[in-house]
């Protein structure tokens, strides 16, 4: 347990070490008004305590990814708690505070809307699809794991089906609504409880240190298969949301709309994202404990599903009522990413097609296409949507990234802090595509018979971000008529 208290203290201290200087290279200004100071509309554009836009952000981007990820991604081994810690620090709470911050600085514009403003207008339009495809592929993907733990919990006549559809109609109310009606007033109540979880199962670990391999030592004792599963790209993507995942960047324009100072949006963004990884953390640990180590989890996991070791995790450690709490948090978490990722599916819509959104008549001509896109994906296999999500997921922050790294050049700032992140997972999501069955793997085995070899995947991932960089530097050359600086507090 030593080397898994050392990683949380590394976890948590980034925020306010690494957390700090990233917000200084920004420059976030106190005494700049924030989107909802000018544009307050009482349905998108609301004021917030900040405690529940932190309490939002964290669960918009929580999902299934920092439990469900990090259980499946530790069975590639002790590196996947490096990868949560630093990933978290210097990737993904990095590409989640710029992100919101672009979106607070052009009065809550979506994802598409702030790369495409970096990248140009036809990654604009692309991004602009892409992104509104990947909003409904989540929705759709985050209804089948809470609809099968609440069938598990509830009398057999509420089955799978009556909590799929009870909580597709939550998901319409809380796309429709107000931000303030509905999911201002129930995310407190899931956050309670995802936070219980993380806590309850924290305090249960250290009672059962006795179980946790040091993750030292596993790196020379753990055996893995890395011709089947190489931890370069596969872990990287396994383990999105516990590290870094595209999809939070489109969660964070939502609360760029709310946020009332921005002076909270180091807690916020970067913030939320730590917490994330410390649940990504704690769950990487408590498979691993509870299972007696990683043969242990991969025989498990072999027999059952995530799910069931969650369930099985929260009963044992903290009883049956601390269980059920600790379920419902695991519930909650993806139930509050599928509500938000439709809610942000009609902003980028109706930010694109330049609809305002205040009068419900124009949110119902957004929304219902978005409800009957959904409708239809959710009758897709949930392990093909899963997987495709999985890839998707990461391009997206590839994207955002290159385009952060360009907005910071053009500010003159420190453009190294998202150039690493964005070279990285360039060579890591290029070679996924290339090499996974879901990627062209399977579409090349389909034609010729044979699936592209890890080597030639992982020279095309290389390749891609070695022409990419060679662009980017390019454009520096282009725009080097002045230094890079650090700046004031006040700087733009």
């Amino acid at each position: 347990m030593l080397s898994f208290s050392i990683a949380l203290i590394i976890l948590i201290a980034g925020y306010f070490t690494y957390g700090r200087f990233v917000s200084k290279v920004f420059g976030q200004d106190p005494a700049r008004p924030t989107p909802v100071k000018q544009h307050a509309d009482g349905v998108d554009f609301v004021e917030l305590p900040t405690w529940k836009v932190f309490l939002i952000q964290f669960l918009n981007i929580a999902g299934l990814g920092p439990i469900f990820g990090a259980i499946m991604g530790v069975m590639f081994g002790p590196a996947a708690f490096l990868w949560i810690v630093f990933g978290t620090i210097f990737a993904g709470a990095v590409h989640d505070y710029l992100s919101g911050m672009l979106s607070v600085r052009d009065n809550g514009a979506s994802l598409p809307e702030i790369v495409g403003k970096q990248l140009g207008n036809g990654i604009k339009n692309t991004m602009r699809g892409f992104s509104l495809l990947l909003m409904i592929l989540v929705g759709a993907v985050f209804v089948y794991n809470p609809a099968d733990l609440l069938a598990m919990m509830t009398p057999e006549s509420l089955d799978r089906l009556f909590w799929i559809i009870a909580i597709f109609a939550y998901y319409m109310l809380a796309t429709l609504l107000p931000i303030d009606k509905l999911i201002g007033k129930l995310y407190p109540v899931f956050g309670f409880a995802l936070l219980f979880m993380a806590v309850g199962i924290l305090a249960a670990l250290y009672a059962h240190s006795s179980s946790m391999p040091e993750i030292w030592s596993e790196f020379y004792n753990h055996k893995a298969n890395p011709e089947a599963t190489p931890i370069f790209p596969m872990m990287f993507v396994s383990i999105a949301c516990g590290a870094i995942s595209g999809f939070h960047a489109t969660q964070s324009p939502m609360m760029a709309r709310c946020l009332k100072n921005e002076k909270h949006a180091r807690p916020v963004f970067y913030g939320a994202m730590v917490t994330e990884g410390v649940v990504a953390l704690i769950w990487a640990a408590a498979a691993i404990t509870f299972t007696g180590g990683y043969d242990g989890l991969q025989s498990f996991l072999g027999n059952g599903s995530p799910a069931i070791l969650v369930n099985d995790v929260s009963k044992s450690w903290l009883g049956t009522v601390g269980g059920i709490l600790a379920v419902l948090g695991v519930i909650a978490a993806p139930i509050t990413s599928g509500d938000t990722a439709l809610r942000s599916a009609r902003l980028i819509a109706a930010d694109f097609m330049g609809v305002k959104q205040r009068r419900i008549t124009k949110r119902l001509m957004i929304s219902l296409p978005i409800f009957g896109v959904c409708f239809i994906i959710m009758m897709l296999p949930y392990e093909a949507l899963w997987r495709y999500f999985a890839w998707c997921n990461q391009v997206l922050a590839v994207f955002t990234l290159w385009a952060l790294s360009v907005y910071l050049a053009r500010k003159h700032k420190l453009y190294v802090i998202t150039l690493v992140p964005a070279l990285f997972m360039t060579a890591v999501t290029v070679t996924y595509i290339f090499f996974a069955p879901e990627g062209f793997g399977a579409l090349t085995d389909r034609l010729f018979g044979v699936s592209i070899a890890y080597e030639w995947a992982l020279a095309a991932g290389l390749g891609v971000t070695l022409l990419l960089l060679v662009l980017f530097a390019r454009f520096l050359r282009l725009n080097s008529d002045k230094r890079l600086s650090l700046p004031t507090k006040a700087a733009e």
